[in-house]
């Protein structure tokens, strides 16, 4: 990649000496070489701002659409923790339902036994 990038900015280089060099070489009047100087000079600043301008839009919308798609994981993943949570409370409600039910049912049965109980003794007595 470093090579690449000499090889290119060797290239720049040489190309710029060349076109300064073919204008100061040119038939032209200075009046007139000076003029064209400027005027590529001028070009030359006017393509490296609108260059600038261009990177720095890409850039800006790179990092937009950046933030975006973090914004975005960021919202589905905190979704997706709220839907366990949610699930999972559910579930330990339905399971101390479950839990209140089958204690209910012991104590039912339990009451059942002692009235049972409690009508034997009776009927005994009475018997008796």
């Amino acid at each position: 990649m470093k090579d690449q990038s000499k090889l290119i900015a060797a290239l720049l280089v040489g190309a710029a000496a060349g076109a300064v060099l073919g204008l100061l070489f040119a038939p032209d009047k200075g009046e007139e070489t000076r003029g064209s100087i400027a005027g590529y000079a001028d070009d030359f600043v006017g393509k490296a701002k609108d260059r600038a301008r261009s990177a720095s839009d890409q850039l800006k919308d790179y990092g937009t659409n950046a933030y975006e798609k973090a914004k975005s994981k960021l919202g589905s993943a905190a979704d997706d923790l709220y839907n366990y949570r949610d699930g999972v409370s559910d579930e330990i409600r339905l399971k101390a339902d479950d839990i209140a039910d089958d204690a209910q049912d012991h104590v039912n049965k339990a009451k059942s036994k002692v009235k049972n109980v409690a009508d034997d003794v009776n009927d005994s007595i009475q018997e008796a």
